[in-house]
């Protein structure tokens, strides 16, 4: 072929890698070539929108649009990033020889974390924080994005991480692989990862012979079966599924698994076929999935495609989710992080006669610093049902309990003993015991056991958002509207949801459980269920 072959490419360090790995094989086979970085979509002129040609992969989008518009003759990808489904006129030409599929751990000081209870890993792929959750529960995950360099950088300059998960095949590829980096093995990786994905527009049929000399068949069937199995499972929606696919002695195996976004439900599945029939095995092995209640999962989980009817601002245990009716599409994650300070033993040198608990956190925090022997303390007021029955069990006995701080504050007034109270809170506080203790001539003794850190990320509009500290309302607001309706867990939280929605609902008694059972309710009420 005479023609200089446009190869089109990303323009990030690995995408350029790639695209010269695939210029090196023409090379060798006696074609010109050149790359053609792209940049952005620009202007597109056909005669269909973008979403009837299927134009959807947020990686491929602008390197289909220069296809399509005839900037480029070839476009090469990382296959994991590809759409099962290709836009309309466009087709694969080939896949390389696969590389490394495994996932990688990068980690900064030393690995001991992965023994500790607590942990940071950041990963911004919901396969990766699924298999990690499901095998380190109490750890937690953040979201990390951008090219490779940027990732590791963003590693290296957060203090507060202690390891990030990449692609074997991306930090190799570029040699920016640590020596201590670990291969995460027992990781299923993403359908097709580590292989290189070259597509051309279908009336291309020399470029199309060319690359058929490329093309590695024995990485194209294993990468055409978890492909498949991909489509199968997922209907158009993004959940945490993997498959690796591998070939010995005319046989393909599969593994594949499918699992909740928190880690919590795992769904796996190994089969094996002749290599002529993979196209049933992946078939097989999506059913098996399905049959074992993947369809179910997929559907409560379905984040990347439609809103969630319910999200709670407190991630939810299974038996919680468990309580909401059948067809709600429930989310949840904790969009405050609470770290526990170092309280001096000078703040209990002497036996304290009043003392305030608010929250659980707050019990926590005592209970961290100090043995139940040395948390002497003569009364003890808190809010909560669920609180005293922690102090009860872990610091003594409780002298009264109210439903809110409100309440709590008022009972303070009138029957303290003393004229002085020690306070074990956080360091935002949105209640009114400091203002009423003050007015009313009680010297409160404020001691910040823990802190309060907003930690929440803008989700897809749901109908009801559920809350349970003024906190969460504050932190929630910070990157997300006040579309919805309020579900309060006390009046203290409601008083502050009513600042910012139209509509607020308060549970009849202060419980998770008693939220839920108000939002049930509520779409009973409203025939939506």
């Amino acid at each position: 072929m005479s023609k200089i072959i446009r190869i089109g490419t990303r323009d990030s360090e690995l995408a350029i890698w790639q695209a010269k790995a695939v210029q090196n094989i023409l090379k060798k086979l006696g074609h010109k070539s050149v790359l053609v970085p792209v940049k952005s979509t620009g202007d597109i002129v056909l005669d269909k929108p973008l979403y009837e040609l299927g134009i959807t992969g947020i990686f491929t989008k602008t390197l289909d649009i220069a296809l399509l518009n005839g900037d480029i003759d070839v476009a090469v990808h990382s296959l994991k990033d590809v759409p099962t489904k290709l836009p309309e006129s466009i087709v694969q030409a080939a896949v390389l020889k696969r590389g490394n599929v495994n996932d990688t751990l990068v980690f900064k000081d030393n690995e001991e974390f992965l023994g500790a209870k607590n942990a940071i890993i950041a990963t911004s792929s919901l396969r990766r924080k699924a298999q990690w959750l499901n095998r380190y529960p109490t750890h937690t995950i953040t979201d990390i994005r951008g090219n490779v360099n940027s990732r590791l950088e963003k590693l290296n300059t957060n203090t507060d991480w202690n390891a990030a998960i990449f692609a074997a095949a991306g930090l190799g590829r570029i040699d920016k692989r640590p020596t201590d980096a670990i291969n995460l093995d027992w990781m299923i990786p993403a359908p097709a990862q580590g292989a290189i994905m070259i597509a051309t527009r279908e009336q291309h049929h020399d470029i199309l012979e060319i690359f058929a000399e490329i093309n590695d068949k024995e990485t194209e069937i294993c990468t055409t079966t978890e492909r498949d199995f991909l489509r199968l499972l997922e209907g158009g929606c993004t959940a945490p599924i993997g498959a690796l696919a591998k070939i010995k002695d005319e046989t393909i195996e599969l593994h594949g698994v499918l699992l909740s976004p928190d880690g919590t439900k795992k769904i796996e599945v190994k089969s094996s076929s002749k290599i002529e029939k993979h196209q049933k095995l992946a078939e097989y092995c999506a059913n098996f999935i399905v049959e074992k209640g993947g369809k179910r999962l997929i559907g409560n989980h379905d984040f990347n495609n439609a809103n969630p009817q319910v999200f709670s601002t407190k991630k939810l245990t299974n038996n919680q989710k468990d309580l909401f009716e059948n067809t709600l599409k429930v989310e949840s994650e904790d969009v405050i992080k609470i770290s526990i300070n170092r309280i001096k033993p000078q703040h209990l040198s002497a036996q304290i006669e009043n003392v305030i608990i608010t929250s659980q956190n707050a019990v926590e925090a005592l209970t961290t610093n100090f043995t139940k022997e040395e948390l002497k303390f003569k009364n003890i007021y808190c809010v909560g049902r669920r609180t005293k029955r922690k102090i009860e069990t872990k610091i003594g006995k409780v002298k009264h309990v109210a439903k809110n701080a409100k309440a709590l504050a008022e009972h303070l007034v009138n029957y303290i003993e003393g004229t002085e109270a020690t306070y074990f809170c956080s360091d935002i506080r949105l209640d009114n015991i400091p203002q009423t203790l003050e007015q009313n001539n009680i010297k409160l003794n404020e001691i910040i056991a823990y802190n309060t850190k907003y930690d929440s990320k803008a989700i897809k509009q749901p109908e009801v958002i559920m809350f349970y500290s003024p906190s969460t309302v504050k932190s929630y607001l910070q990157e997300n509207d006040n579309q919805g309706i309020a579900f309060c867990i006390g009046e203290t939280t409601a008083l502050e949801a009513k600042k910012h929605f139209n509509e607020v609902h308060v549970s009849k008694i202060p419980t998770v459980e008693s939220v839920i059972e108000c939002v049930n309710q509520h779409y009973k009420n409203t025939s939506k269920l």
